[in-house]
């Protein structure tokens, strides 16, 4: 199959990109001196340099020219009920989780209203650290309902999906409630994120539910601002 020529000097320039031949805030050489080093047109080259634009991989710059953006990662959990592992998995991108904590606590106003539980019920509480290659980009707390998973003090979540786990319990989320806030990074959340304090976090409160509307999950995530952006169909 002929690939047209401007998919191959995107596809070079975004290799490029990815192995840090252009490195984040490096100006790319012109379309005049792509042109000639690519034996191409000069339009051929900007529909190219375009659809990296496009992608988040480049932006324009007046009276510089053409930078090396730091890419965002599309998040699309708000409209697909997806894990992270997996979603990261389909864009190419190896995932890992670091479990901070997990231990069992009772549950207070917000998590017993959220589980739809008794003030001071047991629930698990499931603090990791989540990783898109070596970047950590969310901070999650899970609370899951201890009576009705007496035995996850026995699962490794460093390796196995949450959601996985819950099927495997008989109790596979089927639908998620989510609302969004935008936060400032505190001291804690600046310290395993690598951000800045005050940093802005987009913050995700999530209800997971079985088919019979069943709260098994209620989750606080907090995503730094600066590596992720949401995708929401309606």
């Amino acid at each position: 199959m002929n690939i047209p020529l401007h998919k191959k000097i995107r596809m070079d320039l975004l290799e490029k990109i990815n192995s840090e031949f252009y490195q984040e805030n490096d100006i790319i050489p012109t379309e005049l001196e792509l042109s000639k080093k690519y034996g191409v047109s000069r339009p051929t080259v900007r529909q190219a340099i375009q659809a990296l634009v496009n992608e988040g991989y480049l932006e324009r710059r007046k009276k510089r020219g053409t930078i090396v953006k730091k890419n965002k990662i599309k998040q699309e959990f708000t409209h697909v009920l997806e894990s992270f592992d997996s979603e990261m998995n389909r864009k190419g991108i190896s995932p890992k989780t670091n479990v901070l904590n997990f231990s069992t606590e009772y549950a207070d106003e917000e998590v017993a209203e959220n589980l739809n539980i008794e003030l001071n019920e047991e629930v698990y509480k499931l603090f990791r650290l989540r990783y898109a290659g070596e970047e950590p980009v969310v901070v999650v707390t899970t609370y899951i309902p201890k009576e009705m998973f007496p035995e996850l003090e026995e699962v490794d979540f460093t390796t196995q999906l949450l959601y996985n786990v819950f099927k495997e319990f008989g109790y596979p989320i089927k639908s998620v409630s989510r609302k969004l806030e935008v936060i400032k990074a505190d001291e804690t959340t600046s310290d395993l994120l690598n951000v800045k304090e005050n940093d802005p976090m987009f913050y995700f409160h999530t209800q997971g539910f079985t088919s019979d509307k069943i709260a098994i999950e209620y989750s606080i995530s907090k995503y730094r601002g600066d590596i992720n952006y949401f995708v929401f169909e309606i």
